[in-house]
């Protein structure tokens, strides 16, 4: 027995802390402005190992110590290779400097083993965005935006025309957690949706995960948007920006003290309101004309850094975005402003070689106001939702076949739910109405990657987590997490994935578009949190070096979600609860992606085939299920982007979906006025939801980049086709009686002869340019 004991303790000691390894680690950096490298691969041919950088550049590695020489090859997309030869008899400490690749394929090159590492990765339903590659893209007014381009990717629908709304595998659009350096973003929208928040000229990495989500990533359904922005130039003072139809850029970014802080300032601001206050001061005294309303919206991003010694670095960033619409004459005061506030302070620490520490605190703020005053009255709403959140995350590669993370974390949230007040301007006459809701969000986390075989690697993991809703009501979730990769061959690897999740704060909305009046709404003892549980299975299988074809299939089981009752009573409602159903729904679907990296020619084909379904609400026809608005069937996605020379790049996009489905209403009455001569028609009932499918959307964008290069530094001309031919999709479609008329008795009357579906096209083609620099 005594034996057996020994055995099993030097067992587990083998297993947790490793028998004659050493370990490798750093960071790795670009060697022109001292940026992090997220994702960036160190590999050990000999060992048939290796690594990539944490999303704060920071890289582990275990092997086993040698007295041999071994290879290290560091690589990062669209950037050279280093290739160092060591004696590993010790533990190594190698702190990268990769120099960008060059002009060549402008800066779109992915180094050749990128398709290869993600090949192998355990991570499955997952895109990582280039922000380089997307500025390439044709966008709408020439408006770079990484939310559209996230669009493009296979099982996410895009809602509808123009929108930067995100229905991912069948969730809605709330089911989706969006972050920027580690703060969430509430409404990352701007025009009512049409663009997003995010100004591309200050981003770094955009990584989205569908399913097989990581357990440090809680909160939400139906995916994570992980941005992460720009840390500054640490080796000279730079600049980029750029005009375009409708808003222009500017970044500033330099050092505070060259290679070890820096600072990046990044804004954005649109100008057609410069031009309408323009066009209402000329018209000033024209009694026929008609006033045009004010709108602008404003992006602001700022980050500091500094490296405290070899094993500290400490960041700051902000941001600070606003929407204002206004409109004002002589009776009518209208003012409407809505954006997002985030910060985020972080800390990173590296114990040893193989233990790594990340601390963050962030705050998020989120509201809208609507003011509006009339002669002898007033009205004003508003509503808000504010975080702070703190957080550890410890990294620990234990040894060669265990990489262990875990860590936690405590968030506060405050809602303020629909607040109104109106009255009189004389204050004799007023009422108010509105919630405050207070709740702490809670979560720990652990998770291993686990090298079980040569060719077998497993991510396990299991996340608690829990919500205190006024400081009374307790809620708790268990959400495991598994994901693995069997590799058949080196070209051929079959991924599987589980995940559960738990959401604790709703978005309540009463229409099929993502407003800024949506409200947030908590969890209580009523409102019990959403959930999911999802698993997904599929090949991935590289083709050479160049192209790589994924095939995923998944089935999504969703509980508790959340609906309007029929004909819920929502203004000034402080029993916003009773109006809410409770009901569960399922999604499933196939997705199948090609991606090629390398050559000339880059880009991918993506097509996505899904079903969705809500159901068992007892307020809504009866429980039976039917298909929320974002039910598309087909979705296919054609992006290209081609080098026709060191000059030039000719870019397009092509997007196919099936028609979402909408409620129409099933009947009309029609009902003669009391004179007898006119026919009025109304709608009785709607009878059941969303029974009608919309036409086919369609669209084909188009693009060309000119560049130029000066001696102040390089700039270029993108010039931008949306919608190149001419297609009129579907935004809003309603209906409308049509009528003959008849002469009865010597009086013409309007009948009604039949109702006739008539729909609101929002784009045309639409031509765009945009000037780049960089200095």
């Amino acid at each position: 027995m005594k034996n057996i004991l020994i055995g099993i303790l030097l067992l587990f000691t083998t297993i947790v802390f490793g028998q004659n390894t050493v370990i490798i680690s750093g960071n790795i950096k670009d060697a022109d402005n001292g940026e992090t490298l997220i994702g960036a691969t160190l590999e050990i041919p000999q060992h048939q190992s290796g690594t990539t950088t944490n999303e704060y550049g920071f890289y582990s590695v275990s092997i086993p110590s040698s007295a041999d020489s071994i290879t290290l090859k560091y690589s990062y997309i669209g950037y050279k290779t280093i290739v160092k030869n060591v004696i590993a008899n010790k533990n190594l400490v190698f702190n990268i400097k990769l120099e960008p690749a060059g002009q060549v394929l402008n800066e779109v090159v992915i180094a050749a083993n990128g398709l290869e590492e993600k090949n192998k990765s355990t991570e499955m339903s997952v895109a990582t965005l280039n922000v380089k590659e997307a500025k390439l893209l044709p966008a709408l007014f020439g408006e770079v935006d990484i939310i559209k381009t996230i669009q493009l990717k296979p099982g996410v629908n895009g809602g509808s025309e123009g929108s930067t709304g995100l229905f991912v595998r069948g969730g809605g659009a709330d089911q989706n957690l969006i972050v920027l350096d580690e703060a969430i973003v509430y409404n990352a929208q701007h025009l009512f949706g049409f663009f997003s928040t995010f100004n591309s000229d200050a981003l770094k990495d955009v990584k989205i995960f569908k399913g097989g989500f990581p357990s440090q990533y809680g909160g939400r359904l139906s995916s994570v948007i992980d941005v992460r922005l720009k840390e500054g130039n640490n080796q000279k003072f730079s600049g980029s920006g750029g005009v375009g139809l409708i808003a222009s850029r500017l970044t500033l970014e330099g050092p505070i003290k060259k290679g070890k802080s820096s600072f990046i300032v990044s804004g954005r601001r649109t100008y057609v309101d410069i031009f309408t206050n323009a066009v209402n001061k000329a018209n000033e005294g024209n009694t026929g004309a008609t006033k045009i309303p004010g709108y602008y919206f404003y992006d602001l991003n700022t980050k500091v850094n500094f490296e405290l010694g070899p094993n500290d670095r400490l960041f700051v960033s902000g941001y600070f975005g606003r929407d204002v619409f206004s409109f004002t004459n002589k009776t009518f005061n209208f003012n409407f402003n809505w954006g997002n506030s985030t910060g985020t302070a972080r800390w990173n620490h590296v114990f040893n070689p193989k233990l790594f520490l990340n601390t963050t605190f962030t705050y998020s703020d989120y509201q809208y106001n609507i003011s509006n005053k009339l002669t002898g009255f007033e009205f004003n709403t508003n509503s808000n939702i504010r975080d702070a959140n703190l957080k550890l995350d410890f990294h620990n590669n234990i040894n060669q076949n265990h990489n262990l993370r875990f860590g936690g974390n405590v968030t506060y949230h405050q809602f303020g739910v629909g607040r109104l007040k109106a009255g009189s301007t004389d204050g004799k006459i007023s009422f108010s109405a509105g919630q405050e809701f207070y709740g702490t969000e809670l979560g720990t986390y652990i998770s291993d990657e686990y090298q079980a075989a040569s060719n077998l690697k497993i991510n396990a993991g299991l996340r608690l987590s829990s919500f205190i809703s006024g400081g009374t009501t307790s809620q708790i979730g268990w959400e495991p997490r598994l994901a693995l990769n069997y590799g058949l061959s080196d070209k051929i690897s079959i991924k599987a994935s589980y995940s559960r999740m738990y959401q604790y704060v709703h978005l309540i909305s009463n229409s099929g578009l993502s407003l800024p009046t949506d409200i947030w709404y908590p969890s209580t003892a009523k409102v019990k949190p959403e959930t999911s549980d999802q698993v997904a299975g599929g090949i991935s299988w590289l083709l050479g070096k160049e192209w790589l074809i994924t095939n995923e299939y998944y089935y999504k089981w969703l509980g508790n979600q959340i609906e309007y009752k029929d004909g819920a009573q929502l203004f000034a409602n402080d029993n916003i609860e009773n109006e809410f159903s409770f009901g569960k729904g399922y999604a499933y679907g196939m997705e199948w992606e090609l991606e090629k990296k390398e050559g000339k020619l880059t880009g991918w084909i993506g097509y996505t085939l899904a079903w969705v379904k809500k159901g068992g609400f007892p307020d809504i026809m009866q429980g039976r299920y039917f298909s929320p608005k974002y039910d598309r069937r087909h979705n296919l996605t054609i992006v290209g982007i081609y080098e026709l020379n060191r000059r030039i790049s000719l870019t397009g996009a092509f997007v196919f979906g099936s028609g979402d489905v909408g409620w129409l209403p099933s009947g009309r009455m029609t009902f003669q006025n009391t004179t007898g001569t006119q026919f009025d028609p109304v709608v009785p009932v709607y009878g059941d939801r969303n029974t009608f499918r919309l036409p086919n959307y369609h669209r084909l964008d188009l693009g060309m980049v000119i560049r130029f290069w000066h001696k102040w530094g390089e700039s270029d001309l993108t010039i931008s086709v949306y919608n190149a031919y001419d297609r009129r999709n579907t935004y809003i479609l309603y209906l409308e009686p049509e009528y003959k008329t008849v002469n009865q008795g010597g009086v013409n009357i309007q009948i009604p002869t039949r109702i006739a579906a008539k729909q609101i096209s929002l784009f045309p083609i639409l031509p765009s340019l945009t000037w780049n620099f960089k200095f």
